[in-house]
């Protein structure tokens, strides 16, 4: 059965809620809206989204329900409550949450006859319905088939397998990858801003240097899977980075991003792997 024409209830109006409700009205669809604190939906109603006076009013006004939410303790205090109501109903959670929390109220979604598909999505509000736009899915195959016309109006649809928290793990991995490098710009433009450098000035620069370095990014990771890193591109020996740690505290700034990399290739250094790839690192921070 596909559910492209039928109504969609939307629970959470924070900034990136506003953007998935606009974009089913802008598509035509019938949507429901409701929010913990009044006062997110007036643009919406006047737009024609219907409100809801409470989150089970929405619920039982549609047989899809999005929930976009603040956090994973919101998501539980809102549907838990409403179990019964939700039975027979599809559920897409889009609410940042960690993958074992995905994979919780997946069991909860079981346990009450909740068909249950869980979202990360890989964009800012802006990009909703727009190029460039991912959402990531996982957990029950045949809901993420079967609501491709509501999720296919925000962004490219990814389903990652059926482990309902392998999308909330790859959105994750993804951010702290992102956290870090911006850290690491930031770390950057104090070092320079110390000698009066503007962090736009610095910005230009480092922009063009850091993309292309992303290029490594596949190398590093044929090694990692390879297994063997006994032929090094930059061994670990000659990426000694006590250099910029010692760099950063002359200019008064904390060097904390860049010691965290220093302390994670000592470890493999001090375990008797400095001829090989820096890649090893890795080694420091996979899970045993």
């Amino acid at each position: 059965m596909s559910r492209g024409t039928e109504p969609v209830a939307l629970l959470g109006l924070g900034v990136m809620g506003r953007e998935l409700a606009a974009a089913l009205l802008d598509a035509g669809r019938e949507v429901t809206v409701w929010n913990r604190s009044p006062g997110r939906d007036a643009e919406l109603v006047g737009r024609g989204a219907r409100r809801a006076p409470d989150a089970r009013d929405a619920v039982l006004a549609a047989s899809t329900v999005v929930v976009c939410l603040y956090d994973h303790a919101s998501v539980h205090e809102t549907l838990e409550p409403l179990a019964e109501q939700l039975r027979g109903r599809v559920v897409v959670n889009l609410t940042t949450t960690t993958p074992n929390e995905a994979r919780a109220v997946a069991s909860w979604a079981s346990d009450h006859g909740v068909r249950y598909l869980d979202g990360a999505i890989m964009a800012t509000p802006p990009m909703i319905g727009r190029p460039g736009a991912e959402i990531l899915y996982s957990g029950d195959e045949g809901v993420f088939r079967e609501t491709r016309g509501v999720l296919d109006r925000w962004a490219t649809s990814t389903f990652e397998g059926a482990d309902p928290g392998r999308a909330s793990l790859l959105d994750l991995a993804m951010l702290s990858g992102m956290y870090t490098m911006f850290a690491g710009f930031l770390h950057g433009a104090a070092m320079v801003g110390a000698d009066g450098v503007d962090a736009t000035g610095f910005a230009r620069r480092a922009a063009p240097f850091l993309a292309a370095m992303t290029e490594a990014f596949a190398l590093d990771a044929a090694v990692i899977d390879g297994g063997d890193y006994s032929a090094p591109v930059q061994s670990l020996d000659w990426s000694d980075l006590g250099h910029l740690v010692r760099a950063s505290e002359e200019q008064g700034v904390d060097p904390a991003p860049i010691a965290m990399v220093e302390e994670l290739r000592r470890r493999q250094v001090d375990a008797g792997h400095g001829a090989e790839d820096f890649a090893r690192i890795y080694e420091s921070l996979r899970r045993r």
